[in-house]
């Protein structure tokens, strides 16, 4: 199928790991030493940008495995952090460390007992939403109930227990930097770099339809925040002294899934027509066994508070949102950077092949009534 898009220009923001490094100045004059673990997956890039933009001092720890030719003029240790090497960061004077490759407590207390905790001013831990203990509700706060294990402590199966370890990483944080620690909660992280398509399938399937399955009413929210605005808001916690737990995404009712898909198709393919398919049928085509709509909660109503999180907080001390129109086209202006052998097929939603099937199925329905 030929695409017929239509892209606005777009910031310099929008391939951003393929931008020069440039340092901005530093509020106060002085450069602050940052250990950065992990640094240039998905996220990491952009805050490492944010970070040295600011006026900071970056080294990375990392294994070295994802994107290895990112910032070569930045300062590297590379190793696994869960092993000897982690020994490496000792004897430096580290004045912030901010955290995103932290998945168990175990390497939280590593990390802790390899640098001197006397000498960091602030951790910032990079967390998650998923540390509650349910999304029944909407408004969950940074008071909510937390997600516990029903297991050993020492358990660290990360794909069953995520929240829950997170949580125990956030703990055991506090534990060795008592009110020094900043715990990031994010919400849905979105732009340019994203692995995991959840959010690219809309802009992706947008760009490259004639006519596109839009899920529901329209009316259901959908939570989100650039990887570029959570840089931002890391580099605005250190310069504010900010800590403790954060929900750290965009305001509630922001959008709803047709500002997205409509935001999709003003930008991408003015010509896109967009057919809402009622959930009451979605549910008769076993969307689960054919990619399924990524991000689309329906009527579950044990995730109907998903996207509703309550980022008053955040907002209340700084956290500010780009409007979703800039990172949907940024997003497609990185994905079409991306080699042909990664773009010919998405990591999640349906196929060109089954939404064809399904809209077939819903026009057929209504056309025998």
């Amino acid at each position: 199928m030929k695409r017929r898009t239509r892209v606005k220009a777009i910031g310099t923001a929008g391939i951003a790991a393929s931008l020069p490094l440039q340092v901005l100045g530093m509020a106060d004059g002085k450069k602050m030493k940052v250990l950065f673990m992990g640094g240039t997956g998905f996220i990491g890039p952009h805050m490492v940008r944010a970070l040295v933009n600011a006026g900071h001092e970056v080294t990375l720890f990392n294994r070295g495995k994802s994107n290895p030719h990112l910032f070569p003029d930045l300062a590297k240790i590379k190793g696994d952090r869960l092993t000897d090497d982690i020994k490496q960061v000792s004897g430096h004077d580290w004045d912030f460390i901010v955290d995103t490759s932290c998945y168990i407590p175990r390497a939280v207390d590593m990390l802790m007992g390899a640098v001197d905790t006397d000498k960091v001013k602030q951790y910032v831990f990079i967390s998650t939403i998923s540390v509650y203990a349910s999304f029944s509700q909407a408004g969950i706060t940074e008071e909510s109930p937390l997600a516990q294990m029903d297991e050993e402590p020492e358990s660290e199966d990360v794909n069953k227990w995520y929240g829950a370890l997170k949580v125990r990483c956030e703990e055991q944080a506090e534990k060795a930097l008592p009110g020094r620690v900043t715990r990031v909660r994010c919400g849905l992280i979105i732009g340019p770099g994203d692995k995991t398509d959840r959010f690219t399938y809309w802009p992706v399937t947008a760009a490259n339809s004639d006519e596109m399955l839009a899920p529901g009413s329209g009316d259901d929210p959908l939570q989100t925040i650039d990887a570029r605005d959570l840089a931002d808001w890391v580099v605005h916690c250190i310069d504010k002294k900010l800590v403790g737990a954060f929900n750290s995404t965009n305001p509630t009712g922001l959008y709803t899934f047709r500002d997205v898909l409509n935001m999709c198709r003003d930008e991408l393919n003015p010509d896109l027509k967009l057919t809402w398919v009622p959930n009451e049928f979605l549910e008769t085509q076993n969307l689960g066994e054919s990619g399924g709509l990524p991000l689309w909660i329906g009527d579950d109503k044990e995730y109907a508070g998903i996207w509703k999180v309550n980022a008053g907080l955040a907002a209340s001390k700084g956290l500010k949102a780009r409007p979703l129109s800039e990172s949907i086209r940024d997003t497609w202006a990185w994905w079409e950077t991306l080699p042909a052998e990664r773009t010919a097929k998405l990591k999640t939603g349906l196929s060109p092949e089954r939404q064809a099937e399904i809209l077939a199925a819903w026009h057929e329905s209504q056309a025998s009534k």
